[in-house]
């Protein structure tokens, strides 16, 4: 029998990617959507985007008997929605970011071990051909040891059409753990290291003036369990027109000993130039992996491995480390832990 899944909350556009992959599965049944904020309810309904069946999260727990709940709600009240689901003996999955403070995900952390109940994440980066191939290239061995890495995940600002909740004090929970969070849960995946030191991070207001406790800006400075440094910028940044169709998108930049990969989530190809090579080598992209996250989710639920890595153990890592890391841009930490 099919799992039974509820969603408990619409207002990001990436948990309809979720919903129709849901749609889609013959291992899950759609029992209820939730979604509070009447114009976001309105919408939906007219747009028939979700079959909406409640207006309050605690009804729809209440009256609707399922196996996992997911929510996608405005960040700062995801670990909320979580917490009530595992109380009530649910598996949960979100959008990213799960949570965005360390209260919340304790919680959820002693609530799954406690209940043996799985937590899962919209964490796509480990479903994209362009990551996978570039992980398959470095894990072979293609170029050596990796000693530094360099991402920009900067995304387009769309000021005025993205959601009001983000420049809304107190729903966005940062800039760093709302996009970086991609590349801190890919890169120990793609590289098989740990991350060790936040050397420096910082967030501040750049494009949006109109919002000036809205840090839209974000970069950081990291060092993983061998010495790699990892520099990062998830700044809203990207000119608005071609946002997340710019060939800068994601660009990442692997430097390893015995030569360099880089990549972006809209490349066609992956660029490596080894320590011997003249030229650049343009290899294929591997097989994406479309709706991977879930696949996981779901085998993570049945006891199995997933394919992918992405347990509930990565999963609450993954989110610590990003929590811990907006932590030290927002208090000016320096030279601290990772976790």
């Amino acid at each position: 029998m099919p799992l039974k899944i509820a969603f408990a909350g619409f207002r990001h556009s990436h948990i309809f990617d979720l919903y129709n992959l849901a749609r889609e599965s013959a291992e899950l049944e759609i029992v209820g959507a939730c979604e509070g904020h009447e114009p976001t309810r309105a919408n939906i309904l007219a747009t028939g985007r979700a079959a909406i069946t409640h207006d309050r999260v605690d009804k729809m727990l209440d009256d609707v008997d399922c196996d996992i709940v997911a929510t996608g709600t405005y960040f700062a009240r995801r670990g909320q929605v979580l917490v009530k689901a595992l109380e009530r003996g649910k598996h949960v999955i979100a959008d990213k970011p799960l949570c965005t403070g360390m209260d919340d995900l304790n919680r959820i952390e002693e609530l799954s071990r406690e209940k043996g109940l799985k937590v899962g994440c919209m964490l796509t980066m480990r479903d994209s051909g362009q990551f996978i191939g570039v992980r398959e290239l470095i894990q072979a061995g293609r170029i050596g040891a990796i000693h530094a890495i360099a991402f920009g995940g900067q995304h387009p600002l769309l000021l005025g059409s993205r959601a009001e909740w983000y420049f809304e004090e107190g729903k966005h929970g940062g800039t760093i753990t709302d996009i970086g969070i991609h590349a801190i849960d890919a890169l120990p995946w793609i590289t098989g290291l740990e991350w060790a030191k936040i050397n420096a991070a910082r967030c501040w207001n750049a494009f949006a003036p109109e919002y000036p406790h809205f840090a839209d800006a974000g970069q950081m400075m990291l060092e993983m369990e061998n010495g790699c440094g990892v520099l990062g910028d998830v700044s809203y940044f990207a000119p608005d027109r071609a946002g997340y169709r710019m060939p800068y998108y994601w660009r990442t930049t692997f430097w390893g000993r015995d030569g360099v990969i880089e990549t972006a989530t809209t490349a066609k190809e992956i660029h490596l130039l080894g320590k011997d090579d003249d030229e650049v080598q343009i290899l294929p992209l591997a097989p994406a992996q479309k709706g991977g996250h879930l696949r996981a989710f779901l085998a993570d639920i049945a006891g199995e491995t997933p394919h992918n890595g992405l347990d509930t153990a990565a999963v609450l890592r993954s989110a610590r480390q990003v929590i811990r890391i907006q932590q030290a841009a927002d208090g000016g930490e320096r030279e601290v832990a990772c976790q």
